[in-house]
């Protein structure tokens, strides 16, 4: 059985996935800003707290709770992501700086936490997205978000570069269209027949087994535009 932090979990992909580890046995750590939906669950293998990828005070929360519990992570899923949906003129230098925190400097950080407790089979896993794939259909109002994204995409590649005789491995995901919340934000009205259990259970299969097969590697996972 692994251990397993999973980010942004307080709802949609992230909520589903920390229930299908956890109904498997896997240890796992359920982070987000709103830790309540997943404390409600009272899952015995689901430890959760509060946690912002933009602060401080919570990374020293983070490192508090694996000094004392785990001395090993054997996955990371970089789940966690900020959106902001506003036409590029009307967007604020502040808001574009709020997505970054979380989405780059967050999931940069986090990882750089993590990777010393890892052993050589582990596996990093980073959710991104279509609109962060360079030549994929791009939309109005996402300039913050979807270039956060590519972002992860090459930090994935470098990390993967960086520790290739060592491990962990390093993966990214970007997914295209889920019914989630987030969806809902970045395109009001917009449904699809993914649903978030599906996504989950696919991200789960590919973070137990991927890194057999990849490292290094971005897989396009999306049957739909956007």
């Amino acid at each position: 059985m692994a251990n397993i932090i999973i980010t942004g979990s307080s709802r949609g992909i992230g909520f589903q996935l920390a229930q299908l580890f956890a109904n498997d046995g896997h240890q796992v750590l359920a982070l987000s800003r709103n830790d309540a939906p997943i404390a409600a669950l009272e899952n015995k293998n689901i430890t959760s707290f509060s946690f912002d990828l933009a602060k401080e005070k919570d990374f020293e929360k983070l490192d508090s709770f694996l000094n004392k519990n785990w001395k090993q992570v054997d996955i990371l899923i970089n789940n966690a992501g900020k959106l902001v949906n506003k036409p590029f003129l009307e967007t604020s230098m502040e808001e574009f700086e709020e997505v970054y925190r979380v989405n780059v400097f967050g999931v940069a950080k986090l990882t750089q936490r993590i990777i010393p407790l890892m052993p050589a089979s582990g596996h990093v896993v980073s959710i991104s997205t279509m609109g962060g794939v360079q030549g994929s259909v791009k939309f109005p109002g996402l300039s913050a978000y979807s270039s956060s994204k590519a972002a992860v995409i090459t930090m994935t590649e470098l990390w993967a570069e960086e520790f290739k005789e060592s491990g962990p491995a390093f993966n990214v995901l970007a997914l295209g269209a889920v019914q989630t919340e987030m969806l809902q934000e970045a395109f009001p009205g917009y449904e699809v027949n993914t649903t978030p259990y599906e996504m989950a259970t696919y991200i789960k299969d590919f973070s137990l087994n991927g890194n057999k097969l990849y490292n290094g590697k971005l897989l396009q996972v999306s049957n739909s535009t956007p």
